[in-house]
Parts: structure tokens; C-alpha cells; sequence
């Protein structure tokens, strides 16, 4: 914690500026920096799926094309009409995660986006995010849960203060962080 991590990915979004130098990126950027950020409380979850999806960078027209996809992965079919901030943290993070999975985008950011929600969820979105992966598409995946990072990540980077303490394998990352990588003791979010 307070290593900087959350802090790259708003830089690499752009939804944060640097205090000096650049930030360069190539390719089209979907951030799930943060749950239901982008979502506004009084809207409802329907109304929040065309927000989000603009902010994202989609037209009105993608998003209508896309729009079962994104209630049919969400499960949330029965809460679309109702203002989403009577939407507990897993019912944003379902939302917020199926809209910029549709986007059509180089990059992922993903900041502990699956430390909420119920496991079969979890499970569906690790497998989503593996398709995406094999797809080509680059994914930044900040977890504290090494079985995740393992799982998701070919690559590990490991921040201190703000400064790159260690990069590599993902399963070195992981050691280098002192966890057993062989160990089944992480808890239902990963810990």
C-alpha cells in the first residue's frame, strides 16, 4: 500500500497529470481505475452503462450495439432501472467491468477491480480478461493477490515509494514480494 500503484494507472489514463516529464501510450486506453467511477448516483444503472461507455471513449451507436452483451455478462438485467447508488461495491464493479470489457481497446487498467464481488463473478472475469489477453490486448493489473497476478499477469513490476523495485516474471515479482508462490493460503479475495 502506497507504493504508487494506484497512481501510475491514473497517470497512464490520463485522468491524472505528472508532476514532471511525460506519460506516453499507444493505443486506446479502457481504465477500471476505480469502482464505479465514471457511474453517477442518480442515474440509473442503464443510464450509467451510456455514460460509462461514452467516457470510455464508445459512440451511442457502439454502445447500443453492444448493449446486451455488456447486461448479459453484467447478470444485472433486473437492476438496470434503478439509480445505482442503491448498487452495493460488487454490483458497481459487475457494470463497470462488463461495459470496458466491450470497448474496443489496446489497454486494459485494471486496480483491484476483482477484490469485490462474489467468486463465480471473479472466476468469470479472470476468464474474460484470459480471452482478452490471448486476444493481444495488453492488461495493467494491480491486485494484491498473488494467485491473480500469477494467473492474469506474464510480467510483474513491483513499485516502492514510486520508484520500480523489482520487474519480471510475474511469479518473480511475486517471490519478490516475499509470498509463497506455492501456498494455497490466500483467503476468498485473494489474500
Amino acid at each position: 500500500n502506497g507504493s504508487g500503484k494506484s497512481t501510475l494507472l491514473k497517470l497512464m489514463s490520463g485522468v491524472m497529470l505528472p508532476d514532471e516529464g511525460n506519460v506516453l501510450t499507444r493505443g486506446r486506453i479502457a481504465g477500471l481505475i476505480e469502482v464505479g467511477a465514471g457511474f453517477h448516483p442518480d442515474l440509473s444503472g442503464r443510464e450509467n452503462v451510456y455514460l460509462s461507455g461514452a467516457i470510455l471513449g464508445m459512440s451511442e451507436a457502439e454502445i447500443n450495439r453492444k448493449f446486451d452483451a455488456i447486461v448479459d455478462f453484467s447478470e444485472m438485467e433486473k437492476f438496470l432501472d434503478k439509480d445505482v447508488r442503491h448498487y452495493s461495491s460488487g454490483m458497481f464493479m459487475r457494470l463497470a467491468f462488463a461495459v470496458a470489457i466491450q470497448t474496443d481497446c489496446d489497454i486494459f487498467l485494471m486496480d483491484e477491480m476483482l477484490a469485490v464481488g462474489d467468486q463465480p463473478f471473479k472466476r468469470k472475469c479472470l476468464r474474460r480478461i484470459s480471452e482478452l489477453k490471448a486476444e493481444g490486448h495488453t492488461m495493467v493489473y494491480v491486485s494484491h493477490s498473488p494467485r491473480q497476478v500469477m494467473r492474469v499477469c506474464d510480467r510483474g513490476l513491483v513499485l516502492r515509494a514510486g520508484k520500480v523495485a523489482f520487474q519480471g516474471s510475474a511469479a518473480d515479482a511475486v517471490k519478490h514480494l516475499g509470498y509463497d508462490i506455492d501456498s494455497d493460503d490466500e483467503d476468498e479475495n485473494g489474500r
